[in-house]
């Protein structure tokens, strides 16, 4: 039993040996096909290959021989064309010459019958062209020029129109009185004062005028200088808010009146700067320019009229292509000058032309300045925008009143007239010009010699000044002593 066991054992692994042979025999045969085929399929590719590169070195060799013959046509177009151009070039020397010889028989055959040579004959037409030329010229300028003329004339009322339009102000006028609101009816006979001392003060201080009316709760001061109004005016402003109103306060209130001058001046200039626009100007052309809204030239406001110049003319200077800083700054200084006047001889323009370059403005508004009234030539477009601007200005209508400024130069020489006598300090054209006042030094005049300057001053207006009516003259002679105790 056991033997068998042994034996069929034996014959299974036999068995199964010999499949596994045949198995890795089929397998290996398997591999040979494969690999075989594989071997195939390669050789074909390179076959392939090897068809399709002889067929692309045919082509190659074809297109080498096509470019080859191309070359050569091409060898052989240029030369022909080569050939063709000698032959050209040839023909074109044949025919200059031909036509060099035929111009040469038809000049000589055209001297022969106008008996001239061909240089005179050039000469002579060149002439008539040039001749011709000119008159067609000339006829074409002229029209060019009316043409011109009238655009340009179009234009610059263009833009005077168009500069004035910007201007809104109706009138920069000033009058000779000025109005005070007052708190209530009472403080009407404060001013007054008892019997009148202290309007009376109050009048002989400023010398202005005080015109109280009834059932109006304001008083008018009328005086024809402007800075004597505008102190009195500030004046009287203290004195009502204080309340407290007699003839030491008014001289105390007119005292800080004057000092605070100098702050006003340069509030109205800074205003001015900074209504047109004007930057960098010196604090001491800012105080000069200030002092201006107190001066009228011809009863227009010469600070108005400085400001509504300066943009007029930035506005010209803009539509035309200047310089609009130079101009704008040219125009708002152009009557700077004004302020000078009393102070310095020359003309305004001279003046603030000085003090301009004096405070290192640019040389070309320094000219603006001293030219707008054609005392110097104008350098610049800029100056000449200026002065067209203060015409414009000046020229509106209602801007100026010729009776005003002819009223104010009445009264100053009336002022100066009198003021030429010995002794007198201070004379006060009041009332229209129907009252003198003469304020003396008390040690140069007595009480006996007040009457006797009166007359000799009323006798002098009679003998020099042209007058209607009458002019009353006060002699007033204060002497004041004071004392302190210790």
């Amino acid at each position: 039993m056991g033997q068998t066991l042994t034996i069929l054992l034996l014959l299974g692994a036999s068995l199964v040996s010999l499949l596994l042979v045949m198995f890795a025999r089929r397998e290996a045969r398997v591999e040979r096909e494969a690999a075989r085929h594989d071997a195939e399929l390669l050789r074909e590719d390179a076959q392939a290959r090897l068809a399709e590169a002889k067929r692309r070195e045919a082509l190659t060799l074809d297109r080498e021989k096509e470019i080859s013959s191309d070359h050569r046509h091409a060898q052989q177009y240029a030369r022909a064309l080569e050939e063709r151009a000698s032959v050209v070039a040839r023909d074109e020397k044949r025919l200059a010459a031909e036509r060099a010889r035929i111009e040469d028989e038809r000049t000589l055959a055209l001297a022969t019958v106008a008996e001239t040579t061909p240089g005179e004959a050039r000469a002579e037409l060149t002439a008539a062209i040039v001749s011709d030329a000119r008159s067609a010229a000339a006829v074409e300028l002229r029209r060019l020029e009316r043409r011109t003329h009238a655009q340009a004339d179009a234009r610059a009322r263009e833009i005077l129109v168009e500069a004035m339009q910007r201007q809104t102000a109706a009138t920069s006028s000033e009058s000779a009185s000025t109005w005070i609101d007052l708190p209530s009816e009472e403080m009407k006979g404060r001013i007054i004062g008892r019997e009148g001392r202290n309007i009376r003060a109050f009048e002989a201080l400023t010398g202005v005028n005080v015109i109280v009316e009834e059932g109006v709760d304001a008083v008018q001061l009328s005086c024809f200088d402007p800075e004597r109004r505008e102190i009195a005016e500030v004046t009287l402003a203290a004195l009502v808010e204080d309340g407290r109103i007699q003839p030491q306060r008014v001289e105390a209130a007119y005292a800080r009146a004057v000092a605070g001058s100098f702050q006003r001046h340069t509030a109205a200039g800074l205003d001015a700067l900074s209504e047109s626009g004007v930057t960098g100007v010196t604090s001491e052309l800012v105080e000069v320019l200030g002092r201006l809204r107190l001066r009228t030239s011809y009863g227009q406001n010469v600070l108005a009229h400085l400001v509504e110049t300066s943009q007029i003319a930035a506005d010209i200077a803009r539509a035309v292509g200047a310089d609009v800083e130079v101009a704008r700054r040219g125009a708002l200084l152009h009557d700077i000058g004004k302020a000078l006047t009393h102070e310095h001889e020359g003309t305004h323009a001279a003046l603030g032309a000085r003090l301009a370059a004096e405070q290192g403005e640019d040389p070309a508004v320094v000219n603006a300045i001293a030219a707008h009234h054609d005392e110097v030539p104008q350098e610049s477009v800029e100056a000449v925008i200026v002065q067209v601007a203060d015409a414009l200005s000046a020229s509106r209508p209602g801007a100026r009143r010729e009776d005003l400024e002819n009223y104010v130069n009445r009264m100053e020489h009336l002022e100066r007239l009198v003021l030429e006598h010995h002794g007198v300090t201070r004379v006060l054209a009041m009332a229209a010009g129907r009252e003198v006042r003469v304020i003396v030094e008390p040690e140069d005049v007595d009480d006996a010699g007040t009457q006797s300057l009166a007359r000799t001053i009323a006798e002098h207006i009679s003998k020099d000044f042209t007058f209607p009516g009458e002019i009353k003259v006060t002699v007033i002679r204060e002497l004041r002593a004071d004392a302190v105790a210790g």
